[in-house]
C-alpha cells in the first residue's frame, strides 16, 4: 500500500473548527456583555446609544419592553438583508436574540438610580464594556449583527464610504427615535465619538486567529 508521507498527509482538522468551543464561549460573553451595557446607558437616563434611541422611542410608543423592541427591530433588519445578499451566520442570529433578552433581564434587576455620580459611572462604565463587547462578538468571525451587516451590505451595493453609510444611518434612526421619545444626551455622543476608536484598539486583542 502506498502511503503519504507524514508531513504531506492532509488534515482534516481544521483551526476554526478546534476554536470553535472558545469562539462560542466568546461570543456568548460578549452578546450577554453588550445587553448589560445597554442597562447601562438606560439607567443611568443621560442619552443611550444610537441605535437605542430609536428601540427607547419604540418601546415607549408601542407599551413593550425595550428588550422586545430590539429582538423585533433586529428581526426587520436581517429581512432587509435578503435584497443586500448579506448572509447571516450563527453569531448574527444570535445577535438578535440574546442582546434583547439580556436587556430586559438586566433592567428588571438593576434599579433607576438618582446619583449623578453613579449615573456618570454607568456611562463611562458602559462605553468602555460596549467596546469590550462589540470587540468580542465581531472578533470570533461568527457573522455580522442585524445593524452591522446592514451597514456592509448597503456599502457594497452603494458603492458609498462606510463612514458616510454609517453616519447616515445612526443619524437616522437617532431622530427617528428623538420624535418617537426616545433619549438623546450627552452619553449618545460620548458614545458615538469614542466607540471606534477604541474598538479599533481591542479587535487586535479580541480577534480570534482561524489559521495556523
Amino acid at each position: 500500500m502506498n502511503r503519504r508521507p507524514r508531513g504531506l498527509t492532509p488534515s482534516t482538522d481544521r483551526p476554526g473548527s478546534r476554536r470553535l468551543p472558545r469562539r462560542l464561549v466568546q461570543l456568548y460573553a460578549g452578546l450577554v456583555l453588550y445587553g448589560i451595557t445597554m442597562a447601562l446607558f438606560v439607567r443611568a437616563e443621560l442619552g443611550v446609544i444610537p441605535w437605542d434611541v430609536l428601540h427607547q422611542g419604540l418601546s415607549r410608543q408601542l407599551g413593550v419592553s425595550m428588550g422586545t423592541v430590539v429582538i423585533a427591530v433586529s428581526l426587520l433588519l436581517l429581512l432587509l438583508w435578503i435584497p443586500l445578499r448579506e448572509r447571516p451566520g450563527i453569531g448574527t442570529v444570535s445577535n438578535a436574540v440574546v442582546v434583547g433578552l439580556v436587556l430586559d433581564a438586566t433592567l428588571a434587576v438593576l434599579p433607576p438610580v438618582e446619583s449623578l455620580p453613579l449615573r456618570v459611572l454607568f456611562v463611562l462604565a458602559g462605553v468602555l464594556l460596549n467596546a469590550v463587547a462589540t470587540a468580542a462578538y465581531i472578533g470570533v468571525h461568527l457573522g455580522p449583527g442585524p445593524r452591522d451587516g446592514l451597514m456592509t451590505g448597503l456599502v457594497r451595493r452603494t458603492g458609498g464610504s462606510v463612514l458616510i453609510v454609517r453616519t447616515s444611518i445612526e443619524v437616522t434612526v437617532v431622530l427617528a427615535g428623538w420624535l418617537l421619545g426616545g433619549t438623546v444626551g450627552l452619553a449618545t455622543v460620548l458614545y458615538a465619538l469614542a466607540i471606534g476608536p477604541l474598538v479599533q484598539v481591542l479587535m487586535p486583542r479580541m480577534s480570534v486567529q482561524l489559521r495556523r
